[in-house]
């Protein structure tokens, strides 16, 4: 008899911005795992990865739902009810007492998390995709285990479907999910720790963090590792040859928001360049909320032809970006609203194209990154430490072409992606396995 099934339960799929959830899945794959997938929301991306096409989990996708947010809750529900009732009534009827259990608590947590007299009427919402959930699971059959991603909604979802349906559910938490209290107002976030059978987590501070609001819980550290797609591109092409003289050319990826210190960065390259140094900034990814005012930012320094930005590329554009730079920089911090990155995963990347990062000491960056091992770390928010990280490598090209070949042997070593998935297959697998 096969194995229980994992039923992963994910907010959209496939995403552009979530690789490192395709490659997991498809890797459990490879070990012989089944996972299946539930989304909350329809598939609303025209691209994915290559990846996304060699998964053979074909994903269920819940009802969709007009947006809750500022509108009241009873019209709302005459819109949307009808898609969720024969579930509903299913679930009322087979399973009453988990029913009133789990109605409870979605109840509860919106009256705990009130705006002033009114409940947060968000958890009827996912009281409603969970009772959809765990009649879809139960349906299917040879499901063992819910499994989310991001600690916050999907995580929601599986917990209150975990009482409908009797099995045990866990979840990995990533970054904002796990640091915003916005996310999971009034405790929410212990109380779904303390109910699931484990927490999975992508980093050691992470995970300190996690067990500073429910201590006692497990939680599992597994790095997200190298993702499968440049993974494959970085074992099919042979290493870069990096340049001995010439411009230091620094290379910036991720989407334009602030957490990713882009001027904190540019203001670095801006010291370098009034100090006479030749360097070139190449900054990849999708627009955001800093997108603007870094543009404002680039041409008030005039550094119009210094700085590049670039929209969102593919791996194998990535690949040839990091082959054609020296440096891999990101001036990553905490703003405040308590986001961060954990280890972004495009560091992850570089580091395997044999790029040296220079980051800052934010989070979980140091666990990747290794001040003068396989890269420089400075302070966050300091553009002049962060500069004089970037002069060091331009002009002692020998500890940079170092750092770079140790940069890679840490990702082969330390963040093999295969490795990491078979870490997963045993947290589902269960003790002693």
């Amino acid at each position: 008899m096969p194995e229980p099934a994992v039923a992963y339960v994910l907010k959209g799929y496939p995403r552009m911005s979530e690789l490192f959830i395709a490659s997991e899945i498809w890797r459990l794959e490879q070990l012989g795992l089944r996972p299946r997938l539930y989304v909350v929301k329809p598939a609303d991306e025209p691209a994915h990865h290559q990846v996304v096409d060699r998964i053979a989990a074909i994903p269920s996708y819940l009802p969709p739902t007009t947006p809750l947010s500022g509108q009241p809750l009873l019209p709302w529900l005459r819109c949307n009810l009808g898609a969720y009732r024969p579930a509903l009534t299913r679930m009322a009827r087979r399973h009453p007492l988990r029913f009133a259990r789990a109605f409870a608590a979605a109840a509860a947590q919106s009256i705990r998390a009130r705006k002033g007299r009114r409940p947060r009427t968000v958890y009827v919402k996912e009281f409603l995709q969970a009772v959809e959930l765990a009649d879809r699971v139960l349906t299917a059959g040879g499901i063992g285990r819910l499994h989310a991603h991001f600690a916050h909604g999907t995580t929601t979802i599986a917990w209150l479907a975990s009482m409908l349906s009797a099995l045990p559910f866990s979840f990995t938490g990533h970054a904002k999910d796990i640091y915003r209290d916005s996310l999971n107002p009034a405790g929410l976030l212990a109380r779904k720790m303390r109910a699931a059978d484990f927490v999975v987590t992508c980093t050691a501070a992470n995970r300190e963090h996690l067990l500073r609001i429910a201590p006692g819980a497990d939680v599992a550290l597994v790095y997200h590792g190298l993702n499968a797609d440049f993974a494959r591109l970085v074992s099919e092409t042979n290493p870069a040859v990096r340049s001995v003289a010439g411009p230091l050319r620094v290379t910036a990826v991720g989407r334009l928001v602030p957490k990713k210190g882009f001027d904190v960065l540019v203001e670095a390259i801006a010291l370098l360049c009034d100090g006479g140094l030749d360097v070139t900034l190449t900054i990849a990814g999708e627009d955001g909320p800093a997108g603007t005012p870094l543009r404002e930012q680039i041409a008030d320094a005039g550094l119009g032809e210094v700085v590049q930005i670039k929209g969102p590329l593919s791996q194998g554009e990535l690949l040839e970006l990091y082959r054609g730079s020296d440096v891999f920089a990101l001036a990553c911090r905490v703003v405040d609203d308590g986001d961060r990155d954990g280890i972004p995963n495009v560091m992850v990347e570089a580091m395997a194209a044999g790029l040296p990062v220079v980051s800052t000491t934010v989070s979980g960056i140091p666990e990747l990154v290794r001040d003068g091992s396989n890269g420089l770390l400075v302070p966050a928010e300091d553009p002049c430490l962060l500069a004089g990280a970037l002069l060091r490598l331009a002009t002692d090209r020998e500890l940079l072409h170092q750092l770079g070949r140790a940069a890679a042997v840490t990702v082969a070593e330390e963040f093999d992606g295969d490795l990491l998935a078979k870490r997963m297959g045993t947290l589902f697998a269960g003790p002693g396995s």
